[in-house]
């Protein structure tokens, strides 16, 4: 589910496409065809290991690249749509905790504040103590909170999902289905376990502060003002509106296209395009969201063991094969898979993300996507 703990995040980095040169007959030398786009290179790269249909982007001040493989929807020839929304998944996470630090740059809410102190009863029973956990732990990981995701049938099989696909989640129900799976571990700063039930509580946590819901503090404070046009949250809504890709899951490569994704309130239940995730990532690192000490809240990571990546608060410090890192977030929910991310101060964007499961090849050829993207010198 939308990145469920360690699963696909090691960070390994393929080397690039070689250049094809190309001669006459003749033997005469000849002028060089125009040199093929590295970008589409590298979503051939991840079309060819198995993914249904692959679509990219990359953005800089001067430049927007756009490079698609694959089909639509299988069994047709389809193409990808250019500007296609997909659901992102735990790339959500992070429009959380930009809406979270906002509250905090507000003086409304702390980092330091426990989760008690908002939600009275609700992490509680079983070795569960909210007042023993801070909204900083809540968006770090550090928690120790059970991740609820591999408990929702709808995302474990194709006859879950088949079942319970319309099937509506309220954020109380799925915090106490976790209370009743022990801690991973005692609150503890030096300890990280990835679980999309911290977010759920930080959405929850939320509306308790504004008194409005999740999904209208993140329309109205990132949405709206960065006018991502194609980014939304749906809510229960099952449907992806406007043109989109099929997403296709499990082994039986089932149609899941169709979803609530109320199971993900907070956690991973955004729409978007690559172009607005672009948006969203080059407006966040470029300080247009937050104030500076707030941001610099978010990109302050910690170790996150066993995945080679630092993280902070919603965002992850991944490291680059050119030397340095940039922050992003790798996001899944049912059929689509999405890597993207940004440099330091914002400049440099890419995002890549897929319609269906290729196994651990398309998660490395994704990764190397970014990577090389992101690396890039462009003239």
């Amino acid at each position: 589910m939308y990145m469920p703990g360690r699963r696909r995040w090691d960070l390994l980095v393929l080397s690039s496409l070689s250049a094809v040169l190309f001669a006459t007959s003749t033997g005469t030398a000849a002028a060089k065809p125009p040199q093929a786009d590295p970008l589409q290179q590298q979503v051939d790269a991840v079309h060819d290991t198995g993914a249904v249909g692959v679509s990219a982007e990359v953005t800089s001040p001067d430049t927007r690249d756009i490079a698609r493989a694959g089909t639509a929807e299988r069994g047709t020839r389809r193409q990808m749509p250019p500007n296609g929304r997909f659901r992102i998944g735990s790339a959500t996470k992070t429009f959380t905790a930009t809406v979270v630090l906002q509250l905090v740059g507000e003086g409304r809410m702390s980092l330091e504040d426990t989760v008690e102190q908002w939600l009275p009863g609700v992490v509680q029973g079983n070795g569960h103590d909210g007042s023993q956990i801070t909204v900083r732990q809540l968006l770090q990981h550090t928690s120790g909170i059970p991740d609820i995701g591999p408990e929702i049938p709808a995302l474990k099989s194709a006859d879950g999902y088949r079942a319970e696909r319309f099937r509506t989640y309220t954020p109380e129900e799925l915090v106490g289905l976790a209370m009743q799976l022990s801690p991973k571990f005692v609150p503890d700063d030096e300890k990280w376990s990835y679980s999309n039930t911290n977010y759920i509580l930080a959405a929850m946590i939320t509306q308790k502060v504004t008194g409005r819901s999740w999904a209208q503090e993140v329309n109205d404070r990132i949405i709206r003002p960065l006018g991502l046009r194609d980014a939304s949250t749906p809510g229960t809504f099952p449907f992806i509106l406007g043109p989109h890709a099929q997403g296709y899951a499990f082994s039986t490569g089932t149609d899941v296209t169709v979803l609530n994704s109320s199971m993900a309130v907070g956690s991973g239940s955004v729409i978007s395009t690559a172009h607005d995730l672009n948006r969203f990532y080059a407006a966040l690192l470029g300080g247009r969201l937050l104030a500076p000490a707030q941001l610099d809240e978010m990109t302050t990571t910690v170790d996150a063991p066993g995945l080679d990546v630092r993280y902070g608060l919603g965002l992850a410090e991944i490291p680059l094969s050119c030397g340095g890192s940039y922050f992003g977030h790798r996001g899944e929910l049912l059929g689509y898979i999405t890597w993207g991310g940004a440099t330091r101060d914002g400049t440099r964007t890419a995002v890549v993300y897929v319609s269906s499961d290729g196994g651990q090849d398309t998660e490395q050829a994704m990764i190397t996507l970014v990577d090389q993207e992101l690396c890039r010198t462009r003239s």
